[in-house]
């Protein structure tokens, strides 16, 4: 009876966990997925300033159309090998030959016949010794011909190799980024106005709760191209599982100012935000709740708006969510 008992076990015990596998996946029910999206601007990859309402640091971008500045730029177009004089060109070329080699006389030592078995005695090692100084000679001339193209790149030529450092990237929609580091663009602090904070209250609750209704055409109204653009991919995704991400009563209990600045024709302002809502995934064809209730629940997020320069606090558009860590 033990025995059978512990089969009994065992079965629902992998049942349940095949259950579970086959599930659909449902994301984290938070608009934007739970993810830190979006651009700051030159300051997309350094951490906005602690506030009092969110003092812990916001999590890096996960999706952005920028690209780190100081990634990118003079990379080597081969990785170094351990030893001088030879990248991993030649040191793939001849280690693979070299291994089978020596895959060979192992074999040739598990069969009985030694480490130099098949090679046909004296003249057949003076043969591969002639080869693998072949294979060098060839290796070592590719190595020097990618250092010729990295010395090229460090003076100003490509070399084919894409564009320079500095030179003009291509975005999405005006966006930089994809095409080579940037030149970061100078950016100086601003003050903002008192009536700059209640329009980043009304983006908070207006951008939830377009999302909620799944209005695309809303959300390009309240958000920068990018970010209207994750919440599309998004809201598609939530389609192809069959969910709805219902969100409702959001309501903001605390919010600070981490900071504010000018770069070339745009204004940027970060926010920290502590805001309340009902937040649940629903099946979208019996509105059964598959996550989520009808509590309300605490969130913390950074919230990064922009707008042309000059403009009032009407032309503010979401342009990063950050969550905090």
């Amino acid at each position: 009876m033990s025995l059978r008992t512990s089969h009994l076990k065992s079965l629902s015990a992998l049942a349940l966990a095949a259950l579970l596998a086959l599930a659909p996946a449902v994301g984290e029910a938070k608009m934007g997925g739970g993810m830190s999206s979006g651009s700051r601007g030159s300051r997309s990859f350094s951490a906005p300033p602690a506030t009092n309402t969110a003092p812990r640091p916001a999590a890096p971008m996960q999706r952005s159309y920028e690209t780190p500045q100081a990634q990118g730029m003079n990379r080597p177009a081969f990785n170094p090998a351990p030893s001088p004089g030879m990248g991993s060109f030649g040191r793939g070329l001849l280690g693979g030959l070299a291994g089978g080699l020596l895959g060979a006389g192992l074999f040739g030592m598990l069969t009985g016949h030694g480490l130099g078995g098949g090679l046909g005695g004296f003249a057949s090692m003076i043969g591969l010794l002639l080869q693998l100084a072949l294979i060098f000679f060839l290796a070592r001339l590719a190595f020097q011909w990618f250092a010729g193209r990295k010395l090229a790149g460090a003076f100003g030529g490509t070399g084919g190799a894409g564009p320079r450092p500095g030179g003009p990237g291509f975005g999405f929609m005006g966006f930089p980024g994809g095409g080579g580091a940037q030149t970061p663009e100078r950016s100086a602090p601003i003050s903002l106005s008192q009536a700059d904070f209640p329009a980043f209250e009304r983006l908070l609750g207006e951008t939830q709760e377009a999302y909620s209704r799944e209005d695309v055409a809303r959300l390009d109204a309240l958000t920068t191209p990018e970010m209207a653009s994750y919440f599309a991919e998004d809201l598609k995704s939530n389609a192809r599982e069959g969910v709805v991400n219902r969100i409702s009563g959001v309501k903001l209990l605390q919010g600070d100012l981490a900071e504010a600045w000018r770069e070339g024709g745009d204004e940027y302002a970060t926010v920290a935000m502590r805001f309340s809502l009902v937040d649940q995934f629903v099946e979208r064809a019996t509105g059964r709740v598959v996550r989520g209730d009808a509590t309300p629940t605490q969130s913390t997020e950074v919230w990064t708006f922009r707008r042309p320069a000059g403009r009032g606090p009407e032309a503010w558009r979401l342009s990063a969510i950050q969550q905090t860590t």
